[in-house]
């Protein structure tokens, strides 16, 4: 298994990171480490270094973190970012969120800085990992004028189905995390979509499946499980089409 998209460089892993990486060893081929700031791209570069060959960096700049960082600070994500692009697997997280955001100038700011990364994703002819959250449709009319960016990700997709069925009729991916263990919205989806349109990911530490526990990568074998209930398929048939799946699109 792999789970495509965890952020094990957060600060809440530091007192049991490598128990938790061991843990993810003995179930899963790979994780993905998406950088999310310009912190968490210089540790998601430095993790990868200390775990080759299990642990790879996408990196970006989350939505919500555009819309309040200093210009300086995303200049100089961007700046890593090209430097370091040849030990990336992806771009991203980028994106669009609108959930409580009222100050269109915070907007303004989020669509500028997602437009640069769709640009590095072209000009990479990289993966695009995408976070959208009550912006999806417009994200997706984005990233549509671009047709030569190699694959789009839609990570931790949660918007509506009519819109679900327009990112895989592009071509693009969602990405299912551990939510769809215990939320009806994601199951549905996810019965009305193709397997072969599918990703696997945590998104820990957030979104356990287990009530009271901190999230980790070992627990994309439920979103496996769970998938493979709503599919009528085997978890081992899951998990080898979502695994193929993302080792394409990732260079795995």
């Amino acid at each position: 298994m792999i789970d495509t998209h965890c952020h094990v460089d957060f600060k809440v892993f530091n007192r049991n990171r490598e128990e938790v990486i061991a843990r993810a060893r003995e179930k899963l081929t790979a994780i993905i480490n998406s950088g999310a700031s310009l912190g968490g791209n210089r540790r998601t570069l430095k993790f990868a270094e200390e775990y080759p060959e299990f642990l790879y960096p996408t990196l970006g700049f989350h939505p919500s973190n555009a819309s309040k960082a200093d210009s300086t600070v995303i200049k100089q994500a961007f700046d890593e970012i090209n430097l370091h692009i040849d030990k990336a697997v992806g771009i991203g997280e980028t994106g669009l969120d609108f959930h409580n955001l009222n100050d269109e100038k915070a907007k303004e700011r989020q669509i500028k800085v997602f437009e640069n990364f769709i640009d590095l994703a072209v000009e990479y002819e990289m993966p695009l990992v995408i976070h959208a959250r009550e912006a999806e449709g417009q994200a997706l009319k984005m990233v549509k004028k671009h047709s030569n960016i190699p694959d789009v990700i839609f990570h931790c997709y949660g918007g509506d189905l009519e819109t679900a069925k327009l990112i895989v009729n592009e071509n693009y991916y969602i990405s299912f995390s551990t939510i769809i263990c215990f939320s009806e919205h994601h199951q549905s989806l996810a019965d009305e979509l193709p397997l072969s349109c599918m990703l696997t990911e945590t998104d820990s530490p957030y979104l356990s499946p287990f009530k009271g526990r901190r999230n980790e990568p070992a627990f994309v074998e439920e979103v496996v499980k769970t998938l493979a209930r709503i599919k009528s398929r085997s978890p081992t048939e899951v998990d080898q089409i979502t695994q193929n799946t993302a080792a394409k699109i990732f260079s795995l």
